[in-house]
């Protein structure tokens, strides 16, 4: 049996349905959002993981809890998994944003970083998910850890775990909601340190 690291984006909000950058306000899920953890849940019940964690927002949470309770599983939750923060953006749709701060509104869309504003900086993101991740890995050895986290976060820490430039590659594209990505540690590094993508954006039956 191999380690499995199993990333889950949570399900939607209505800030998702909206455009609105939700960051680290609480917003929870949304009916939609909802049925999409229940799906999510059914169609991993035959692999279930060994471990659940989540970001303690509650829309991650939530998302956790639904596939933890048929998998007759707990949930803990980690403060690394939080979305990445964007200060004052938060609750803002993008077009606003970029008329408010269009000098701010381009380095963001260019990966730079913004100043400021209380936008935190990529590598900030992508290291606190990915040595979450990895403290998870080694740990749990030979199991299936799955992290029910945020969108930004996520394709962040992916980014790092695979030892890439987090400040600006943009080869990795974003989760949609209760999509999941696993990545399992190199076959000489079995705590994490170095990772490879064995699947990503996959979509559970939405049927």
């Amino acid at each position: 049996m191999s380690t499995r690291l199993v990333f889950v984006r949570h399900g939607q909000t209505d800030f998702n349905r909206d455009r609105r950058l939700q960051g680290q306000i609480d917003i929870p899920l949304n009916n939609t959002g909802r049925r999409q953890a229940a799906q999510l849940a059914r169609s991993i019940v035959q692999d279930a993981p060994d471990v659940i964690v989540s970001s303690p927002l509650s829309r991650a949470h939530d998302t956790a809890l639904a596939v933890a309770e048929v998998c007759d599983l707990g949930v803990t939750t980690d403060a690394a998994f939080l979305e990445r923060g964007f200060g004052q953006w938060e609750g803002l749709r993008d077009e606003e944003i970029k008329q408010r701060w269009p000098h701010e509104h381009a380095q963001l869309r260019a990966h730079q970083p913004v100043e400021g504003l209380g936008v935190e900086d990529r590598p900030v993101v992508a290291a606190r998910v990915a040595d979450a991740a990895r403290a998870l890995v080694a740990e749990h050895q030979d199991r299936t850890v799955m992290v029910v986290a945020h969108g930004a976060a996520i394709t962040l820490g992916i980014t790092e775990l695979l030892g890439l430039d987090t400040t600006g590659f943009q080869g990795l594209g974003g989760l949609e909601n209760c999509h999941r990505s696993t990545l399992t540690p190199l076959w000489r590094d079995p705590e994490g340190r170095a990772m490879r993508l064995l699947s990503h954006n996959v979509t559970p039956d939405f049927t």
